[in-house]
Formats: C-alpha cells, sequence, structure tokens
C-alpha cells in the first residue's frame, strides 16, 4: 500500500438540478429536523422501519457513480471523456473542493491543483504582488515563493510589465503569468485540468515541457485535457469516463481508441473522402487512408496506406496525380509525387485506383488532412485539386515519445513509399 499514491473507492457524486433553494432561516432548520426525527419515531413503531426514507427526488443528477482506481506514487494519469463526463468533479473530490455523495477518495501526500488557471489573481495587483498572493493561495512558502520569483517571470516572459498592475494585462500574458506561478509548485501530486492550452503555441510547447519535466521528477500526475494529442505524449495510462461512469482502465493508444469509437458517425468522416453526389466531373471519386489503429488513427512509425479512386473522364496522354499531407493549420508537411505518371495513362474513360505505401510512416503526432492534385504534366494545366479531406491523426506510443525532444516544434520521417496502380472499371 505504500506504493499508492490515490486510492477511489466507489466513489458517486449527486448534485441537485433545475429548482433553486432558497436560504433557510434557523427556525426552519429546527423546526424541520424535529419534524423528521418525529415521523421516523411513528414510523418506527407502526413497523414500517424506512418507509419514510429519504427517497431519491426526479430533480437530482449522479456526476460520478461507482468509480473505483488506484493510482500508484510516480505514476502519469490522462483522463478523458466528453463534456459533462465527469472528469473535473472527480479532480474536485480528489482536491478536497467537494466532497463525494458516498464513497471513498484517499490522498496520499502533498497535492496541488491546477484546476483553474489566474484562479487567486487580484486586477488591481501587480504581476509581482500577484505572484506572491497567488502563490500563497496554492499552498507555496514565502522562501519558496522568492527562490523560483525570477523562475517564474522568465517562465512567463513578462518581466518587463511585472510591476504593472495585471489588470492593464492582456488575455495572454495574464494566462502565462497565472500558469508560471502553478507550474513550479513542488507536491508530491499534481492534478491537472485543461490548463495547458494557454499562450501561443511556442508557450504551449514549454507548458508541455514543463509537465514532461515535472513527471521526470517522479511525481503523481493526474492529467485531464481534451486535447488528445497531449495526453498521448504525457500519459501512458488513461481512464475514460462516461456519463459519470469509468468505462475504460488502461493502456493510453487503447482508451483513445476506445474514446474515438463512442462517436461512430466522426469516425466514418476520418480517413476518407466519397464525391459528392448529383456533381459532374468529380475526377476525384473517392479516396481512402488505411492506418495501423482504427480508421483515420494511426501510430507513429506503423505502415500506411493512401488509396485513391481517380475517374479519368476525359483521357489524356500526360496525366499525373500527386498528394500533400498539411496539418490542421493548412501547413504542408510532406509531398508524394506519383513519378511513373505513364501507370494512369489511358485511351478510354476508367476508374483507376493508385495506393500509395509507406512501410514506415513518422510523422509527428498531430492532426492532418490531404490534398490531392491531379494535372496535365506538359502545360502544368490543373485539373482537379481538392483540399483538407480524409482528415486523421497520428498518435505516439512511449518508446516514440522518448526520441523526441518536443521544443523542436514538428518532424517527418519518411521511408520507401510504394505506388500501385489498378485499372477498376470503365467509366459509364
Amino acid at each position: 500500500m505504500d506504493d499508492i499514491a490515490i486510492s477511489v473507492q466507489h466513489v458517486g457524486k449527486r448534485y441537485r438540478i433545475g429548482e433553486r433553494q432558497r436560504y433557510k432561516t434557523l427556525r426552519e432548520v429546527l423546526s424541520r429536523s424535529i419534524a423528521t426525527r418525529a415521523c421516523r419515531t411513528v414510523s418506527h413503531l407502526i413497523g414500517r422501519q424506512g418507509s419514510l426514507a429519504a427517497q431519491v427526488p426526479t430533480n437530482y443528477f449522479w456526476a460520478l457513480q461507482d468509480v473505483s482506481f488506484e493510482v500508484k506514487r510516480g505514476e502519469i494519469l490522462g483522463i478523458i471523456g466528453s463534456n459533462g463526463a465527469g472528469k473535473s468533479t472527480l479532480l474536485k473530490i480528489l482536491s478536497r473542493i467537494t466532497l463525494p455523495t458516498k464513497g471513498r477518495a484517499e490522498v496520499r501526500g502533498r497535492l496541488a491543483s491546477l484546476l483553474e488557471v489566474g484562479t487567486g489573481f487580484h486586477p488591481e495587483l501587480t504581476g509581482r504582488e500577484n505572484i506572491y498572493l497567488n502563490g500563497g493561495i496554492l499552498g507555496m512558502k514565502r522562501a519558496e515563493i522568492e527562490r523560483k520569483f525570477d523562475e517564474i517571470i522568465n517562465f512567463a516572459e513578462v518581466e518587463t510589465f511585472i510591476d504593472t498592475p495585471v489588470k492593464h494585462y492582456s488575455s495572454g500574458m495574464y494566462l502565462r503569468l497565472a500558469f508560471a506561478v502553478a507550474a513550479h509548485l513542488e507536491p508530491e501530486i499534481l492534478l491537472v485540468d485543461e490548463v495547458l492550452a494557454v499562450g501561443d503555441l511556442a508557450f504551449q510547447r514549454k507548458c508541455m515541457g514543463k509537465i514532461n519535466e515535472v513527471a521526470r521528477d517522479g511525481r503523481t500526475i493526474f492529467f485531464v485535457s481534451h486535447n488528445l494529442n497531449a495526453i498521448s505524449q504525457l500519459t501512458d495510462r488513461c481512464l475514460l469516463l462516461s456519463q459519470g461512469r469509468l468505462i475504460f482502465d488502461g493502456s493510453t493508444n487503447q482508451a483513445l481508441q476506445e474514446y474515438r469509437g463512442q462517436d461512430v458517425a466522426k469516425s466514418a468522416r476520418l480517413g476518407s473522402y466519397q464525391a459528392p453526389a448529383g456533381i459532374p466531373h468529380n475526377h476525384l471519386a473517392w479516396a481512402t487512408i488505411r492506418t495501423s489503429l482504427c480508421r483515420g488513427v494511426h501510430r507513429w512509425g506503423d505502415q500506411i496506406t493512401f488509396e485513391f479512386g481517380l475517374r479519368i473522364l476525359h483521357p489524356r496522354d500526360t496525366m499525373c496525380f500527386s498528394f500533400y499531407v498539411t496539418t490542421d493549420l493548412g501547413k504542408q508537411v510532406c509531398h508524394f509525387w506519383m513519378f511513373d505518371s505513364d501507370a494512369i495513362r489511358t485511351r478510354e474513360p476508367k476508374t483507376i485506383t493508385v495506393r500509395c505505401h509507406i512501410p514506415k510512416f513518422r510523422l509527428y503526432m498531430g492532426c492532418y488532412s490531404i490534398t490531392t492534385w491531379l494535372s496535365e504534366r506538359r502545360g502544368d494545366t490543373d485539373v482537379e485539386n481538392l483540399t483538407g479531406i480524409c482528415p486523421f491523426e497520428v498518435t505516439m506510443d512511449g518508446t516514440a515519445r522518448d526520441r523526441y525532444d518536443w521544443k523542436k516544434g514538428a518532424c517527418v520521417y519518411l521511408e520507401d513509399a510504394q505506388w500501385e496502380v489498378a485499372c477498376e472499371a470503365e467509366v459509364a
């Protein structure tokens, strides 16, 4: 038991919904208490013990139901789930902000919570004064704050404005300073709830590096986020909550697959494209990405296949096909050319299947899509271009994550792309 940092046993949390309760006077509380005791006494005397016991009204909602798990010391645990699944409620119970309605939650060790960045900041105080105020609220001693003061302001990148009231800060500066204070706590157990999406991309990478640094120090981390890439990067074990219940506890990759599988409609859209019906002259009839995991989700370093159905309506002798992989911000990260354009040359209208196999697709974890390019090689005349189709994701396991310096940003490494072409059928 000494290696257990957090133990949660059959925890449930119930909230009242719908009705707004007014405040009661002391007289009302006392009279209701006396009346309740009298009713219980009468019920016991007439042999109907428990018949008047409080029943759960229909206007109660269970945010958590029968949740049980344990976290070992030094473990990094991710928690995922849709909005309203109970993630933040669970962290509030562990932080002692609220008590469970039933069950037991034990935390063994000094705990710090990053549940809401900026809680405790006063707009009229300067950045310097708020560092001391917020650090004290979060449990840091004055000597600890003074020792880390320069490191905090350097991390937040607000040295020039440290003696300016924070009401004059931009929202980004405010959040950076708040996160910098919280990130320099030294607890044994750290609860993190959606606090990494602050500042610009460079600062987010710095935040991710700080969390990694905390993890390497052997501290226990509880990490809640909708950013599945961050979950995949930081954790090896993950809990999946749905409607207040724990439905999966296991490896992060499996948890992410379970989570994506909950949304069947979304999964059907990932990694695929179908030309709209009723629109003439669709040269790209369909496209599919065959990945190592579930549809549209690829694990770093595994094989991947990009498959396209080209409807050649007006045969040309110089057709050329290629496609790009682009980030969710539209940046091109790799380009695949079909050098043997003779392979798609045809004398009559046909639908041709083109496949591009990559044995080891090592693309930085994130969200991507495909942009296709069909043209005449001579004269460089575009026939049809489609942008942002077949969205897919790349994930990494723990072994792959250890090979990267996350501060450097995205990287791509491809090996031996292999093309395959087959004529499927004539176009009617």
